[in-house]
């Protein structure tokens, strides 16, 4: 009994037509052998011209010339072919195709196909292939070679050669004659050759609606019960890069069914990462978690490449699993040496957008990178320290390696060089000891000798960055503040209130830091727009501080705190007995510390420093502390009349 899983009208036999619905489709599958998935019935999307139709009817109309007109508007349908009628029809051309050894007919055409072999590995061009099919007419399993082979030999090539040649491809006429043989041998290949032929076409950019291209398609969802591991992987690996469209998605589907039955007997790590892809974000949980099995317990094949392709794999998917993320990471620590640049750099990237921090991985990568710096070009390394600056991680081998190439040649960086460099160094809060005070000098005096080139954002972006870092070069410094009342920031509200924000920041920091400059400077009011609304009181907080204070807790205590039209307390403790000491309690989510360590990130740094200028004891509290009440009160108590100053490091 077949069971064709899609969104489309389904159409089985008339005994089981009043049954069928979503939740008897899946019961249905998993009683299913699996070796009969797909025989009984297999799916087709429903057109008026079929892929059995003639050689001559197909050539009728040109293979590019526009999407197919049964196509556009039109939901898939699947039909059922009774008796397997359509299968031994298909299984026959095939079998003809390929007659076996014992006809000598079979070996004089296979001597043949040797020789026609050499000669295709010979071109070097897909217009030197073209040449050769008009010369040698190809059988049906060499037209996918053909194909393959055209497709490969313009990975060889740059793009501006590729971009000549695939032009000088599309006007061979010649090629119009390969597409055409390939639609009418479709129903004859063997699956592998079908696969690589659909691959093929796509890659050299037929149009995905012409009508080769969906033939291609159709007669995949026929014969997708006999493809074998390799040939799932290279159709999963074509599907990949396809738009949506009626047939792929059939096919995606029926994919999405033959790799949960087959899953129990794919051997390949590629093929099983090449499949998770394809199945992508939009896979059931379910079928996630049998995967994450099935991963696991090839985990001991994994080569370093596998490692590296399963994190990206997961990456695309959307699926986090941590004991695979542990396992990939392990595999890449022990051979970090032989990671080039792409591959490294797209792990972090992975990582990242999966959430995942392994402390002892990115100490690795960065101490890796660190102590081959000059492997690395500007550009990399600076892409290096960005990842790692999103994954809130600061990379101290590396930010100690990069810091003394600044101090050493600091007109080597350019703007964007420099801007990058400000910002991950003031984000990351990184203390760099006895190379602060030259590393900053050396990224000023740099940006000085781009002031007049530098629109008001870059102005703006550079100064609150260093001042962050409690740095304050005067020539930055004013040439923002005359430019400050010439532009204005954008219309969208989101990036003005980013513009207002770091203007804020500015202005704090040269009121409160009170910097020796040869001028005093200031901000103007018109560009430092109205503070934020007070954010709503934390419960959980709100319910230990009242416990830590017990009776005393009202005149004590007070809640959601704004100094300086700016910082946002969420609650103020004066105590008592010594009514001139003012706690300031502040909740901080675990992305305001950087990754592994109790430093604060950049501006819960600067507010803490600007806190304690104003004569209040800073108190961080983290998610962590408020889990349990009764121990949360406790904690506050200790930290509130007992540990005043040791909330954060300096």
């Amino acid at each position: 009994m077949l069971l064709s899983h899609v969104s489309s009208v389904v159409v089985l036999q008339s005994s089981m037509s009043a049954l069928v619905t979503g939740e008897l489709m899946r019961l249905t599958l998993r009683a299913c052998r699996p070796s009969f998935l797909w025989q009984q019935r297999r799916f087709l999307a429903s057109a008026p011209c079929k892929v059995a139709s003639s050689y001559e009817q197909r050539t009728k109309s040109s293979w590019g010339s526009a999407p197919l007109s049964w196509h556009a508007g039109r939901t898939v349908r699947f039909r059922c072919h009774d008796g397997g009628r359509r299968s031994r029809e298909l299984e026959g051309t095939e079998h003809s195709a390929s007659p076996p050894d014992s006809d000598g007919t079979a070996s004089d055409e296979r001597h043949r196909g040797a020789g026609f072999q050499e000669l295709l590995q010979s071109c070097s061009s897909p217009s030197d292939v073209l040449d050769l099919t008009c010369k040698h007419p190809p059988t049906v399993r060499q037209v996918s070679h053909c194909l393959a082979h055209m497709w490969s030999s313009t990975k060889k090539m740059s793009e501006e050669q590729r971009r000549y040649e695939l032009r000088l491809t599309f006007q061979h006429p010649e090629f119009d004659k390969l597409l055409h043989r390939a639609m009418g041998s479709a129903a004859g290949m063997h699956h592998a050759n079908l696969a690589y032929t659909l691959l093929s076409a796509v890659s050299l950019g037929v149009p995905e609606r012409s009508r080769v291209v969906q033939t291609l398609l159709r007669t995949c969802q026929e014969k997708l019960n006999d493809f074998d591991e390799k040939s799932l992987s290279i159709l999963a690996s074509c599907l990949e890069q396809m738009d949506s469209s009626p047939n792929v998605d059939a096919l995606k589907e029926g994919m999405r069914l033959v790799v949960e039955v087959q899953l129990p007997r794919i051997k390949g790590v590629v093929a099983l990462q090449t499949m998770m892809r394809l199945l992508g974000k939009d896979a059931p949980q379910e079928l996630k978690s049998k995967l994450e099995l099935k991963a696991l317990s090839m985990a001991h094949k994994f080569t370093l490449p596998n490692a590296q392709y399963m994190i990206f794999t997961m990456a695309t998917m959307g699926f986090y699993s941590k004991p695979l993320l542990q396992v990939c990471s392990k595999k890449i620590l022990d051979d970090l040496h032989g990671i080039p640049f792409n591959p490294l750099y797209r792990v972090l990237l992975s990582c990242r957008e999966l959430s995942y921090r392994d402390t002892v991985l990115f100490t690795g990568i960065s101490d890796y990178i660190a102590s081959n710096l000059d492997l690395w070009s500007n550009k990399q390394l600076l892409l290096f320290l960005s990842a790692f600056e999103n994954a809130t991680f600061a990379p101290a081998a590396l930010m100690e390696a990069y810091a003394e190439k600044v101090i050493a040649d600091p007109d080597a960086l350019t703007l964007r060089d420099l801007l990058c460099v400000v910002k991950v160094y003031s984000y990351l809060n990184f203390d760099l000891q006895h190379r602060r005070n030259p590393f900053l000098e050396s990224v000023s005096r740099a940006l000085d000798s781009y002031l007049p080139r530098m629109s008001g954002l870059e102005l703006l972006k550079s100064a609150y960055c260093l001042c962050l870092m409690g740095h304050f070069p005067p020539a930055l410094l004013e040439r923002l503040l005359q430019r400050s009342a010439a532009e204005r920031p954008s219309s969208d509200p989101n990036l003005r209130r980013a513009w207002e924000k770091m203007f804020q920041t500015v202005d704090l920091c040269l009121r409160l830091d009170s910097p020796p400059l040869p001028l005093p400077l200031s901000v103007p009011e018109s560009v430092l727009g109205n503070p934020d609304p007070s954010p709503e009181v934390n419960p959980r907080l709100s319910r230990s501080l009242r416990s830590a204070l017990g009776d005393g807790a009202e005149a004590a205590l007070q809640e959601t705190v704004l100094l300086e039209k700016f910082y946002t307390i969420d609650a103020v403790v004066t105590t008592p007995a010594e009514s001139s000491q003012r706690t300031a309690v502040i909740y901080v989510p675990n992305s305001g510390f950087c990754f592994g360590t109790s430093r604060l990130r950049g501006s819960l740094a600067v507010k803490i420093r600007h806190l304690k200028i104003l004569g209040y004891t800073p108190v961080l509290v983290t998610e962590q502390d408020l889990r349990c009440e009764e121990e949360a009160a406790d904690i506050l108590r200790r930290r509130i009349f007992s540990e005043p100053s040791t909330s954060e490091e300096p």
